[in-house]
């Protein structure tokens, strides 16, 4: 099983010619199979750098990459749901394979709206069991990206009762761990949420977030809450393929990702080891640690020195 690699969504909010040139290089440079466009976490953003998403899909078309539309995660007003509506509507004309484009679906109301037609569902909906996958895939999901937290117990008995179901990881990137319709970036700087002049443009890697005592804790997107440390499960990458997981995502940050991307592909095709791999990202990566806990069944911070 040769792997394929999904640059998810960006979950930070970066200037519009920023996210189209990171985009383009992608398109051209980066060894992934599949990039998710759109935006998950607030739908104020998106006017910003909508009229770029066609001319973006299209180059990641032609350098051979699928399109995933990803959906918002907290739909919480009209705009967000008339931007999940659109992409449904959209979906459709996906249904006859247009290009090999696919619609992620991040929440429920997504999941419903797509009942019936090819979908993938993205890592934000809680797939803990097997009779909740059983349930998607008879809905037309044809690939899920796990939740975050799983630990290899409950990945590995996710992976045997998959079927036809395409199951995909996150192996690097900071750790979402919960999204609210309060704007903490807004509150953060005494601004509300309908007048945050998008203050969470000043932190394209989020917002560090310390404890009393001055350790570093979380991170802040705008409404969305992240692990401060970096999840990076690439010494797991070869169990997780014994496990029989295909699809490996990365999480954009704003460090070169198509470096990134190219050490996960020497990974998964077998030309280096982990810890060689480790090394090599974390100097693409120094502003914060690199995490596996949650893969290990240890806090979500913890970095667990485990044998492939």
């Amino acid at each position: 099983m040769r792997g394929a690699l999904t640059l998810g969504p960006l979950l930070f909010n970066w200037p519009a010619p920023e996210r189209r040139d990171f985009y383009f290089r992608i398109a051209d440079e980066a060894p992934v199979d599949a990039v998710c466009l759109g935006e998950v976490v607030c739908g104020k953003r998106t006017p910003f750098f909508a009229a770029d998403l066609p001319a973006i899909a299209e180059r990641l078309r032609r350098a051979g990459k699928q399109v995933v539309w990803s959906t918002m995660v907290l739909v919480v007003g009209g705009r967000d749901e008339e931007s999940v509506r659109a992409v449904r509507a959209a979906a459709n004309g996906l249904t006859n394979g247009q290009r090999g484009d696919l619609v992620e679906a991040n929440d429920f109301g997504a999941i419903a709206l797509l009942a019936g037609m090819p979908h993938a569902v993205g890592p934000f909906v809680n797939v803990y069991n097997e009779g909740t996958l059983h349930h998607l895939a008879t809905g037309g999901a044809q690939r899920v990206a796990l939740p975050f937290e799983l630990p290899a117990e409950s990945i590995r008995a996710l992976a045997a009762g998959a079927g036809a179901v395409e199951l995909e990881v996150q192996v690097f990137g900071r750790t979402p761990l919960a999204i609210s319709a309060r704007c903490y970036h807004a509150r953060a700087h005494g601004r509300g949420k309908n007048t945050c002049d998008f203050v969470c443009d000043v932190d394209p890697d989020g917002l560090a977030v310390e404890t009393l005592d001055g350790r570093p804790f979380l991170a802040i997107n705008g409404t969305q809450t992240l692990s401060h440390a970096i999840g990076c499960l690439v010494h797991e990458i070869p169990a997780l393929k014994r496990m029989g997981i295909g699809r490996f995502r990365l999480s954009p940050q704003r460090i070169d990702m198509v470096a990134v991307s190219r050490i996960f592909r020497t990974v998964l095709d077998g030309r280096i080891e982990g810890a060689e791999a480790a090394l090599q990202l974390a100097e693409l990566a120094p502003f914060a640690p690199f995490a596996n806990g949650f893969f290990h069944g240890r806090e979500g911070a913890a970095w667990v020195n485990a044998k492939t």
